[in-house]
């Protein structure tokens, strides 16, 4: 399918992503929204991993204050309920792992749709901010869920109430990403790190993302029968075979997702 706002690829498994709408620093309007559940939802069927990334010099600068002629046409809790909230649950509920390549400024919800992705890679000119605060918001896009988890609650807070810029070294160094490369090698090093994750057993990265999602609710009982659920289903599947005799034949395996 074309897309107006979003340029889309897809070779060996991997599914690439671009918000390509540069001369707004990449903003979220109502069809780049609508569009980009579309593309994850489909790539999210065919492919071994999804990259999520931005043309020009920034990733996603947020919400189109120009969406509207006026705030009050904004509507912000219908957009939220509408629009944002079944884009981050396609996110969240891909099968396929989601890399976020940020490879600009990410704010307001750029940023917190980069921290919706299960691995977020920077460039080291690449930028964070809760910038809400700044027009008189709270964050939304899944931020005042994300970010604490991801830095604690004393780091959230502050990035949330002064609304100041996050450098991508200060983001590796908080724990809010995977990890920060520089901008010479950021491209050549997401793509590997996306060959990597389709190369791999899909089958248990699915269930990686489960585990380590539902320990944040779970008692140490429930965590562990999680675990042994998880687990017994990795075991029965062929990928798992391979993997043992791949070990034992002394020879890099060669998964299936299955």
């Amino acid at each position: 399918m074309d897309y107006e706002t979003l340029s889309c690829t897809e070779q060996s498994g991997i599914g690439v992503i671009t918000f390509d709408r540069p001369e707004v620093m990449n903003a979220l309007d109502t069809r780049m929204r609508a569009e980009l559940r579309h593309a994850i939802d489909g790539f999210g069927a065919q492919c071994r991993v999804i990259v999520l990334t931005g043309a020009g010099r920034a990733f996603c600068s947020g919400q189109d204050l120009g969406d509207a002629q006026d705030a009050s046409d904004l509507e912000l809790e219908r957009v939220l309920r509408e629009e944002y909230e079944p884009l981050l649950r396609a996110i969240y509920d891909c099968p396929a792992p989601v890399i976020a390549a940020v490879n600009g400024a990410a704010a307001g919800a750029g940023a917190n749709l980069a921290l919706a992705a299960d691995v977020v890679i920077a460039a080291e000119s690449a930028s964070f901010v809760q910038a809400f605060a700044r027009i008189g918001l709270m964050p939304d896009a899944g931020g005042s869920y994300w970010l604490p988890r991801q830095v604690g609650l004393p780091r959230a807070m502050g990035a949330a109430l002064f609304a100041e810029r996050i450098t991508a070294r200060e983001a590796a160094e908080w724990g809010m990403i995977w990890e920060m490369v520089s901008d010479e090698g950021f491209a050549a090093h997401w793509h590997a790190r996306a060959e990597q994750l389709a190369a791999g057993p899909t089958a248990a990265y699915r269930r990686v993302r489960t585990a380590l999602r539902e320990s944040f609710d779970n008692s140490l009982t429930d965590q562990l029968e999680l675990e042994s659920r998880l687990q017994g289903e990795c075991g029965a599947t062929r990928d798992f075979r391979e993997g043992v005799a791949a070990f034992l034949d002394k020879r890099p395996p060669v998964f299936e997702g299955r």
